[in-house]
C-alpha cells in the first residue's frame, strides 16, 4: 500500500491517510449482527468534493474497491468494507453549509449528524423531521440508506426531504442534482436514484434538504392491547382518522419489557394490566396550539377505548420523551440481550395482522424466539430474532422474510439491503428489476469499485 498511500497522501494530506496497523477497528464495521469486520487496505479522510474526486481516480488507477463511511451505525453491513479496499470517510465533511429560513431549506454536508442538524435547525425554529432512531448517524448515512424512523407515518422518509445533491461519480465526476425547488419534470430524477442506493452508484459530498416549522407542543399516549389483532386494527382507523399522528408505534409485550428495562423505565402501567396485555401501541401528535392539542390528545384516548384499548396512559413532558428515547434504543436492547438478527420488513397496513400471527408459528418450527415493535403506521416491523444455531437462523429467516414478500411487502425498510440481505433480495426481488439495477450500477460505475458486494452480492 505506499504507492497508493502516497498518491492519497498528495490528495487530502499524509495526516488523513491511514494504513496497515494504523486504520482503527472501527472503520472495518458497522451496527450490522450478521456481517463480520473485515480490515480496509486504507482509509482516507477528505475535506472536499474535489479530493473525494481526486481520491476516487487514486482508488480506479490501483483498482481499489470503494466504500463510503459515514458514522457507521448502518444496520445491514453497507459500510463493511472489501478486504484490503479504500474506505473514505467523511467525519472531516461535517459543515451545515447554510440554513435557509425563508426557503425552509439546510445545505449540508455528509459527515453531519442528526443531532448536530436538528440543534441548528430548532434555533431556526424549524426541524428535519427525519428520526430514525440514532441521532449521532450522519446525513449521508441516511441518504445512501433512505432512513426513516417513528416520524415516517406523518412526514415520510429520507427521499421526501432530499432536494438536491453534490455526488461524486467512480469516474471522477462531480455532479448536482435537484435544486432548491420542490418540483421538477426534466429529465430522469438522478437525485431519488442516488437516494437509497447505499455507496453503490455514488459518493454524495453535499444534501440539500426540506426542513418543516418545528411544532411546539407534544403529547401522546400508550394503550395496551389484548392481542396484536386489536392492535392492527386499531392502526387503520387512527391513521385514517383525521387526528395525523406523528408516531404510531407496535410494541409487543416482549419488546416493551425489555426497553423499559434496559432504560430504567416506570410508565406507572399496573401489574394486572401489563399482565393481560398482549401488545401496545403509543401515539404522539403535535400540534402549534396547546388547547388543540388537549383536545386531540381527549379525541385520541376515546377513540383507543372504543377499538379496544384496556387503558388509556396520558404521558408528555419528560414521561413521553423518555419512552420515545427508550424505543428509540430497541435495537440496542434487543442487542444487550443476545438477539442473532434484526428483522426490517414491510407488509401493507391492511396485511400487518396476517403477517403477526405467522410470526408465532415460524418461530415455533425453528426453535427461536422472536419479539418486537414498529412503525405500525407504516407497516414497517422490527423484529428481534433469537437463534444462535447460524443453520437454523438462515432457515428462518428466509421463510420470515418470504411471508413478508407474499403478502405484497419487501425485505427492508429502511437498514437497507446491505451486505446482510443481498441473498435474500436477489431470491425474492423480480430477477428483471434486479437486472435493470445491475445496468444503472454500470452506467454509474463501469468498473463496480463503489461498495462492490452490497446490494448484488
Amino acid at each position: 500500500m505506499a504507492d497508493v498511500r502516497t498518491a492519497l497522501g498528495e490528495v487530502v494530506g499524509e495526516g488523513h491517510v491511514l494504513t496497515g496497523d494504523e486504520v482503527p477497528p472501527e472503520y472495518g464495521r458497522d451496527e450490522s449482527l450478521g456481517v463480520a469486520a473485515e480490515r480496509p487496505g486504507a482509509v482516507v479522510r477528505p475535506a472536499d468534493a474535489a479530493q473525494v474526486a481526486a481520491v476516487l481516480r487514486v482508488a480506479a488507477g490501483y483498482g481499489l474497491p470503494v466504500t463510503a463511511r459515514g458514522a457507521g451505525t448502518g444496520l445491514s453491513g453497507a459500510a463493511v468494507p472489501r478486504p484490503g479496499g479504500l474506505v473514505v470517510s467523511f467525519e472531516r465533511m461535517n459543515r451545515i453549509l447554510e440554513i435557509d429560513t425563508d426557503g425552509q431549506v439546510a445545505v449540508v454536508q455528509p459527515g453531519v449528524t442528526l443531532a448536530e442538524l436538528d440543534r441548528a435547525a430548532a434555533g431556526k425554529g424549524l426541524v428535519y423531521p427525519i428520526f430514525p432512531g440514532e441521532d449521532s448517524a450522519s446525513i449521508g448515512g441516511t441518504v445512501a440508506t433512505n432512513a426513516g424512523g417513528m416520524h415516517a407515518v406523518k412526514e415520510g422518509v429520507t427521499r421526501h426531504h432530499v432536494l438536491g445533491l453534490e455526488a461524486v461519480l467512480a469516474t471522477g465526476e462531480v455532479i448536482r442534482t435537484g435544486g432548491r425547488y420542490v418540483k421538477t419534470s426534466t429529465g430522469y430524477d438522478l437525485t431519488q436514484l442516488i437516494v437509497g442506493s447505499e455507496g453503490t452508484l455514488a459518493l454524495v459530498t453535499e444534501v440539500t434538504l426540506r426542513l418543516r416549522p418545528r411544532l411546539p407542543h407534544r403529547a401522546g399516549a400508550l394503550a395496551p392491547f389484548p392481542g396484536t389483532e386489536a392492535v392492527t386494527a386499531a392502526v387503520s382507523r387512527l391513521t385514517g382518522g383525521g387526528l395525523d399522528p406523528l408516531v404510531l408505534e407496535y410494541v409487543d409485550v416482549l419488546a416493551m419489557a425489555a426497553i423499559t428495562e434496559n432504560a430504567g423505565l416506570d410508565l406507572g402501567v399496573p401489574q394486572d394490566v401489563r399482565d393481560a396485555a398482549g401488545a401496545y401501541l403509543l401515539v404522539v401528535l403535535e400540534n402549534r396550539s396547546a388547547d388543540r392539542l388537549d383536545e386531540d390528545v381527549q379525541a385520541l384516548g376515546e377513540e383507543l377505548s372504543g377499538l379496544g384499548a384496556a387503558d388509556v396512559y396520558v404521558l408528555a413532558g419528560d414521561r413521553l420523551q423518555k419512552l420515545i428515547t427508550a424505543r428509540e434504543q430497541a435495537f440496542w436492547a434487543a442487542r444487550n440481550a443476545g438477539a442473532n438478527a434484526i428483522v426490517d420488513a414491510v407488509v401493507p397496513r391492511a396485511a400487518l395482522s396476517r403477517f403477526f400471527a405467522a410470526v408465532p408459528a415460524i418461530a415455533g418450527r425453528h426453535g427461536a424466539l422472536i419479539g418486537g415493535c414498529g412503525h405500525a403506521g407504516d407497516g414497517n416491523v422490527h423484529l428481534s430474532v433469537f437463534q444462535p444455531d447460524a443453520a437454523a437462523l438462515d432457515r428462518l429467516m428466509d421463510e420470515l422474510l418470504a411471508a413478508a414478500a407474499a403478502l405484497g411487502g419487501t425485505i427492508s425498510g429502511e437498514h437497507g439491503i446491505g451486505r446482510e440481505k443481498t441473498r435474500h433480495f436477489r431470491a425474492l426481488e423480480d430477477p428483471a428489476k434486479v437486472e435493470l439495477m445491475a445496468r444503472i450500477k454500470r452506467a454509474f460505475d463501469p468498473d463496480g469499485m463503489l461498495n462492490p458486494g452490497v446490494l448484488f452480492g
